[in-house]
């Protein structure tokens, strides 16, 4: 689960000025079958430390193509590289593509989707709005996305592309920070006032069966609360989030040094690619720092609780996840965990990363 393959970079293109999409051939094809909404963890070295990065995939199923959307950070290493170094035939390395942000699509189904994307968080939905149009042709795919100008908008002659293709099946409401608009509502900051006017306006919210956000953490905590008040339940509303204003590793509770000396330490068990592997822990360590202390190439991306690269099944013992910003309820539910944000309560657990 954790190898990483090779990629032949065929295609570095210019979106906007700071963002380009990467197209990539690699070299296990069916290794890189993927799913629309679906996102790829690369690494590489930088002054001798290894990176990983994950970057959503912005093609469609039926484009024949696999490309990811890299906008740059500032003080982004892997970003600023791709976008200024980066060049045809040069070899990336990535794990097989990973993520949740999808439903389940049916040729006859007649559904209405909702997106909502912020800045880059439009790549994963690019690639879910153009397989919904190819594989569901009696669907509609609503989109609103929020940036802060009209030249900072990733994907626009692609969306407008889209748009006139897909006449009537396919609405793309620009809503600009910055820059003045014919329609005052679509000026400013996607807030909960806008959102509120959006859906008396402009969305009938009863009509949507799925919703899909992906951007800032505040802004999709607006969007999914507004959703939420307008009817739609949790079971229907996607979230992929990007950036988390809380990188890393969550503050862990204080605990007694009492506690501490009672029952310091786990006898942990880990499964990963059909091996198992076991060693003891102490309770102030992540189950993923355990396991790569302990040799094992446990599979991580961003360490923030934001990918679930680092998804894995607790089968037994108890954790405590600190940050889950990937997961689903139900996922939760029947105990998978990100191992990245997990710590052991109990004196003894077993997870399995191939679950």
């Amino acid at each position: 689960m954790a190898r990483f393959h090779p990629l032949t970079v065929t295609e570095v293109r210019k979106t906007i000025r700071d963002a380009v999409v990467v197209t990539l051939k690699p070299e296990d094809g069916d290794a890189f079958a993927f799913t629309q909404g679906q996102y790829l963890t690369f690494r590489r070295k930088f002054d001798g430390e290894e990176l990983r990065r994950s970057y959503s995939i912005c093609a469609g199923l039926d484009d024949g193509t696999l490309q990811v959307g890299i906008k740059r950070v500032d003080g982004g290493a892997f970003s600023t590289w791709a976008n200024e170094e980066l060049q045809v035939g040069h070899t990336l390395e990535a794990m097989p593509p990973m993520g949740s942000f999808h439903t389940p699509l049916e040729p006859g189904a007649r559904r209405h989707y909702l997106g909502f994307a912020g800045g880059s968080g439009i790549t994963p939905v690019l690639s879910i709005l153009k397989t919904v149009l190819a594989r569901e042709p009696q669907s509609q795919f609503t989109l609103v996305y929020a940036n802060r100008a009209v030249n900072s908008i990733m994907f626009r002659d692609e969306l407008e592309d889209l748009k006139n293709l897909h006449m009537g099946r396919l609405s793309i409401i620009h809503v600009l920070e910055n820059d003045a608009q014919d329609i005052d509502l679509f000026t400013g900051r996607v807030d909960g006032e806008k959102l509120a006017a959006l859906f008396k306006h402009w969305i009938d919210a009863e009509t949507v069966d799925t919703a899909f956000i992906c951007g800032p953490e505040p802004m999709m905590l607006a969007i999914a609360q507004s959703l939420r008040d307008h009817g739609l339940q949790d079971q229907q509303i996607k979230f992929e989030l990007f950036a988390s204003g809380q990188p890393g590793r969550a503050p862990r509770k204080v605990v007694s040094k009492e506690a501490a000396k009672a029952g310091h330490e786990t006898e942990a068990r880990v499964t990963l690619d059909g091996e198992s592997r076991s060693f003891t822990m102490t309770k102030d360590v992540s189950l993923l720092e355990a396991a790569i202390a302990n040799d094992v190439d446990a599979p991580f991306a961003c360490k923030a609780g934001v990918c679930s690269t680092c998804r894995a099944r607790v089968l037994e013992g108890e954790v405590e996840m600190q940050t889950n910003h990937a997961l689903e309820d139900y996922e939760v539910e029947r105990g998978y965990v990100l191992t990245c944000q997990s710590y052991p309560i109990s004196n003894k657990v077993v997870f399995d990363y191939d679950q």
